[in-house]
């Protein structure tokens, strides 16, 4: 790892290139009026994104962070062109950014107070930055590769060198970005080749005890999971079960519905199929004459992803629902099975996809070949590996940046 150097504390005056860019900022029409309020007492990560692939990574990183702290608030806000993630928290606020009017920039930064910013995405905003600079909170631009000034306002030479410089550390996605950014910013500039910002799920909680109770009673049965299921994708997960039976006799299935409304439907699809289904919210164990394992409620998912060693993450084979997050199962040590409808992860599954840990289905046929072909533990065993490979490699990225922003902040105080 190239070494790091500290960047200098003292505020230094405004390049030439970034004095004009300001000087015409000036220009912009006044927009920002706060409609929400901080928390007091909470120390506030403000996140921006002008990168609408990046979005969820660079939440999941705030929340990382945020929970290393006593108290925290998480600020989001998005460039123009960035819609808000699907599935966004509900602790995350939500802001427009202001405009490069410097006065909007200081309302703004008066009114939200932040304790440090993460900054993702090629598009910078010079007086947005300068203003976070003048305010003395570390500032830092993660996963950084291609960048440009963005907005309205025409860029001058070398202002994008000098918005560069007012980061307090700067994380390049690779070796070939670092080094373009430290020919702008200087050799010896806080620029770290961190690698690339991933998406990575914290890992799904679950009762010991319901976890040691359902491992007793499957005594070394096989199992596998269908986890976040659409009732239109039933019949080809029952139809996979019902080929792996025939392989593997003793095999279990569990269905864990997407929306728990959905149980009542699944229960029904299951016994007109004659399979015999064990009802885990009636508080039943499987015993050996159950084919399957039905749970209502997507917080079990804890539990049944350390049990299975593959899963058909569903919301994927049909159209219109746009996948669920397939890092849930790799992070408990579950091979991921999907269908090709995942946009809303797209990215994640091909990290997984590109690694070994997750195979595409694309209908009943090519799922119960693709649970078959995992019977042999040897197999199942080398996704389950190349999952844990490519949880492990997004940690050490995200546990840099947020050990430097802990310390930075605990030198400013912050809660």
């Amino acid at each position: 790892m190239p070494k790091t150097i500290e960047p200098i504390r003292t505020l230094m005056a405004p390049s030439l290139s970034l004095t004009s860019y300001l000087t015409l900022a000036r220009r912009e029409p006044l927009s920002y009026e706060p409609k929400l309020l901080p928390q007091a007492g909470s120390a506030l990560i403000w996140l921006h994104c002008s990168d609408p692939e990046r979005a969820l990574e660079l939440v999941q990183l705030g929340q990382r962070l945020a929970a290393q702290r006593t108290k925290a608030q998480l600020l989001l806000t998005l460039s123009a062109d960035v819609t808000a993630p699907a599935g966004l928290p509900d602790e995350v606020i939500l802001d427009h950014p202001p405009s490069e009017n410097p006065k909007d920039v200081s309302k703004f930064l008066n009114h939200w107070q932040p304790a440090c910013l993460i900054w993702v995405g090629p598009g910078l905003r010079p007086s947005l930055l300068h203003g976070a600079q003048k305010q003395g909170f570390p500032s830092v631009l993660v996963d950084a590769d291609e960048l440009k000034i963005e907005g309205k306002t025409r860029w001058l030479p070398d202002s994008l060198r000098a918005t560069l410089q007012l980061f307090t550390r700067i994380y390049a996605r690779d070796a070939a970005s670092g080094f373009r950014i430290r020919r702008m910013v200087g050799m010896y500039g806080p620029v770290e080749d961190s690698g690339a910002l991933q998406e990575n799920s914290p890992a799904l909680a679950c009762s010991e005890t319901d976890l040691e109770d359902l491992g007793e009673a499957l005594k070394g049965r096989p199992v596998w999971l269908a986890s976040r299921v659409q009732t239109g994708e039933l019949d080809a997960v029952l139809a996979a079960h019902k080929a792996s039976i025939k392989l593997s006799p003793r095999m279990l299935l569990i269905i864990v519905p997407d929306d728990p409304l959905d149980a009542g439907a699944a229960l029904t699809a299951c016994e007109e199929g004659g399979w015999r289904v064990a009802l885990w919210d009636n508080g039943e164990m499987p015993d050996e004459k159950a084919h399957i394992l039905l749970a209502e409620d997507a917080a079990e998912l804890g539990v049944f992803y350390r049990i299975a060693p593959m899963s058909f993450v569903g919301s994927s084979l049909i159209s219109g629902q746009g996948g669920r997050d397939p890092f849930e199962a790799a992070a408990l040590g579950s091979a991921v099975l999907y269908g090709p409808g995942v946009r809303n992860y797209l990215e994640a599954y091909s990290r997984l996809a590109q690694a070994g840990a997750a195979r595409i289905v694309k209908d009943a046929n090519s799922l119960s070949a693709a649970v078959a072909g995992l019977l042999a533990p040897d197999k199942v065993a080398k996704m389950v590996h190349a999952g844990w490979e490519v949880i492990s490699e997004g940690a050490l990225v995200t546990d840099r940046i947020v050990d430097h922003l802990n310390d930075a902040m605990d030198e400013r105080g912050s809660p």
